[in-house]
């Protein structure tokens, strides 16, 4: 767990924060060991701002990755930050409800795993008919 903050937080230094002056960082680890990192990138119109966690799972998807083993997240403010409701979407559409997600609190990391972050997630067997 550790090592996967300390890759959230480097994550974090490449942050693109200036309007909210609030930087974040996340390292997705892929089911293969593999990290994809991310950091925020605002923009003058917040609805078009990229979300830390967003970058990393596109990143691994991209280059095929379809299974997730953890995430981490880290803000500079080191107060706990969890993924919004858009990236915690986001995650359900490849993770199931155990997915792990490590969060950096101001005294020590806290775990979540994503079911309880989002209790009743949109599933894919909601919208296709098969």
């Amino acid at each position: 767990m550790t090592d996967l903050l300390e890759r959230a937080r480097e994550a974090r230094e490449a942050a693109y924060a200036p309007y909210s002056e609030y930087a974040v960082g996340a390292a997705l680890r892929t089911a293969d060991g593999s990290v994809y990192t991310g950091c925020n990138i605002e923009n003058a119109n917040y609805s078009n701002s990229l979300h830390a966690e967003e970058v990393a799972l596109g990143s691994a998807v991209r280059d095929g990755h379809r299974e997730f083993d953890r995430l981490a997240v880290s803000s500079a403010a080191e107060d706990g930050v969890t993924p919004c409701g858009m990236c915690r979407q986001s995650l359900a559409e490849f993770c199931e409800a155990s997915f792990v997600v490590v969060c950096e609190g101001p005294d020590d990391p806290v775990e979540y795993e994503l079911g309880e972050l989002l209790p009743e997630a949109i599933s894919r067997e909601m919208v296709v008919d098969e």
